[in-house]
């Protein structure tokens, strides 16, 4: 069969953007951890300024540069000979506090490679792996990577979009926050609610550990992190509880909607925020989707198929959480309450 040659090419194409990102991985995390991003945000530097300011080596920086211009990364001014972050790749690869912390991405990525001899024997043989089981910069990754989204929605946009939430807890509730990792969401919500408590819980120790030590530098003190599974912890009486990219991993999400809604109290809402997604494979056919494909190959499928699990997978759609979250839940009340291009926020209640 003769090949048609604009569409070899325009396949090409794409797939040479694929490889130079693949092969820049690496850079986007030297970016970071040297500080080479945050220097670049401040002024426009030549490489030999920008090694010197970093402790780096000058060599190595012009190749670095060299690269992230290339993939507009950074912006390059030929008749300076100088290099800059604009404000809005700043915003992504220099600020904390940003809409979108892409080294955090980068970080999940490198996870994924180290997870790569597993994930060639769950392909295999059908098994799983647990959360655990993953190299430590898969948490922090997915702490940075979220970190964002919820800095940029879950105060302002995420929690007024449900039904008299705000107004529970600024005049003081009790929110269990499942699946919590590190804490970013549970701080985040503590500290702008302080006439609450809120209770962290997440069955993995480490990440407990970690989500104790975040609360006590952000100068925390109403929120507290036990470790218990998410059809199984104790708690009971809460206003608001809620699922922050987690459910879909579990190995019992029936099993965590039912235990939710009987920790709810009667008046209570349940809040669900899960992964942009349609109800069938050509919705999510899309860049968001691709990138949420393969986190979900190989992380959140094989979570929950390591406890026998369904493996609802990070394109699980609202179609198949209704039916966790109501069917076999027994929420009676269920309704998208929010959504960005990266999450969907559901709002379930008794």
């Amino acid at each position: 069969m003769p090949i048609n040659e604009e569409r070899l090419n325009a396949f090409l194409g794409k797939a040479v953007g694929d490889i130079g990102a693949a092969f820049s991985a690496v850079l986007v995390l030297l970016g970071d951890e040297f500080g080479l991003y945050k220097a670049l945000a401040k002024d426009s530097l030549t490489p030999t300024e920008l090694a010197s300011r970093t402790g780096t080596n000058e060599r190595y920086v012009r190749e670095w540069l060299g690269n992230q211009a290339a993939g507009g990364y950074v912006d390059y001014d030929s008749t300076a000979g100088k290099y800059r972050l604009n404000d809005e790749q700043a915003a992504c690869l220099a600020d904390p506090a940003g809409p979108v912390d892409l080294s955090g991405a980068y970080e999940i990525a490198l996870a994924l490679f180290h997870a790569y001899p597993r994930v060639r024997e769950n392909f295999r043989t059908g098994e799983g792996m647990e959360w655990g089981e993953h190299h430590p910069c898969l948490f922090h990754g997915v702490e940075r990577f979220f970190r964002a989204g919820y800095n940029s929605n879950l105060i302002d946009a995420w929690l007024p979009a449900l039904d008299g939430v705000v107004d529970k807890l600024g005049r003081g509730g009790k929110v269990a926050d499942i699946g919590c990792g590190h804490g970013a969401s549970t701080v985040l919500m503590a500290q702008a609610f302080p006439a609450s408590h809120f209770v962290g819980y997440d069955y993995h120790a480490p990440s407990i550990d970690v989500a104790r030590e975040r609360a006590k530098s952000a100068g925390v003190t109403n929120a507290t992190f036990e470790q218990a599974d998410a059809s199984g912890y104790a708690g009971r009486d809460f206003d608001l509880i809620a699922f922050f990219d987690c459910l879909h991993d579990m190995a019992d999400p029936d099993g965590a909607a039912r235990h939710a809604r009987g920790a709810l109290k009667d008046d209570g809402t349940c809040m669900v925020v899960e992964p942009h997604a349609g109800d069938s494979a050509a919705e999510n056919l899309n860049p968001v989707g691709r990138v949420y494909y393969a986190a979900s190959s190989m992380i959140c499928v094989p979570v929950s198929l390591a406890r026998h699990g369904p493996a609802l997978g990070a394109q699980a759609g609202e179609a198949r959480l209704r039916q966790v979250i109501v069917d076999a839940g027994g929420f009676r009340r269920f309704r998208r309450a929010a959504e960005t291009p990266f999450n969907i926020v559901l709002e379930a209640r008794p």
